[in-house]
């Protein structure tokens, strides 16, 4: 195995000569740290296990490790495919394989090219609520035309077990203040720049100037520019400019908002 490596090695007393990296039934693989050795690396492996968004990081969006199964013969006969793939850490949801055209590798020199036996792919989904049933993430709301603020829910982090007391917001969650000024601003309590919102506002197809951070506009749905990812400079502790939101995703996870019923309201004319 190249890449990678098994957390259990197993039982492999009944293998005489080179001895298997693993020999569970099982095994669960996990990716190499940045400092490994380079003549155990391969390309786009070692990211300790860490990936980032295709959207922003598309180098670091990908893992890969290479293995070899032992007793697997030598044609798409004998190749028995992986059973129970799944993904840490939680939440994560994986389908069954499915087989694929065969993967094609071209030479160095572009002259020759080879197959694989097989090639399959595995689809994985995340849902947050696998995870927690509440929200990692809060916003409150707050305008320069009106003096009163709208908190994050009640509760949003969560009651205790007896349903009369909430729970306190801790490190593990982020309460972000969107405020709406002259020029829109908007804070949170993060102390990083390692971070990404994905944002949904019906006026991002009229942005017209971004600074002290990255974005890019997604479009879900083909015609409807009305969602964006924005995620920090390395280093630079900013936090994006936005006014109201109809959603906000933090690092993956939907965040709780306020009912449009609470929004700040605009001043009597």
């Amino acid at each position: 195995m190249v890449g990678a490596k098994a957390t259990e090695k197993g039982d492999c007393s009944r293998f005489t000569g080179t001895i298997p990296h693993s020999c569970t039934k099982i095994p669960t693989i996990v990716d190499l740290l940045p400092s490994t050795p380079y003549n155990q690396q391969i390309a786009n492996c070692c990211k300790g296990g860490v990936l980032g968004s295709v959207v922003h990081d598309p180098a670091n969006s990908v893992a890969a490790f290479q293995i070899t199964v032992g007793e697997a013969g030598n044609t798409n006969r004998t190749v028995m495919l992986p059973k129970k793939f799944t993904l840490s850490p939680p939440g994560y949801t994986c389908g069954s394989v499915k087989i694929v055209k065969p993967t094609r590798y071209i030479s160095a020199d572009l002259r020759r090219v080879t197959q694989a036996l097989m090639t399959w792919n595995v689809t994985c989904t995340y849902s947050q609520f696998l995870v927690q049933k509440i929200p990692t993430c809060c916003v409150s709301l707050s305008s320069f035309y009106n003096n009163t603020s709208v908190p994050c829910n009640k509760c949003s982090c969560g009651c205790q077990s007896n349903a009369s007391k909430c729970i306190e917001p801790n490190s593990s969650f982020s309460c972000f203040q969107l405020r709406q000024e002259e020029q829109y601003a908007s804070r949170s309590m993060m102390n990083y720049s390692d971070w990404n919102l994905v944002i949904q506002h019906p006026n991002f197809d009229k942005l017209t100037q971004i600074f002290q951070f990255n974005c890019k506009s997604l479009t879900p749905y083909a015609g409807i520019n009305d969602t964006a990812m924005l995620w920090g400079i390395k280093f630079y502790k900013q936090y994006p400019n936005a006014s109201w939101a109809s959603w906000v995703y933090f690092n993956g996870d939907n965040c709780d908002m306020p009912p449009p019923n609470a929004y700040p309201l605009l001043p009597n004319t």
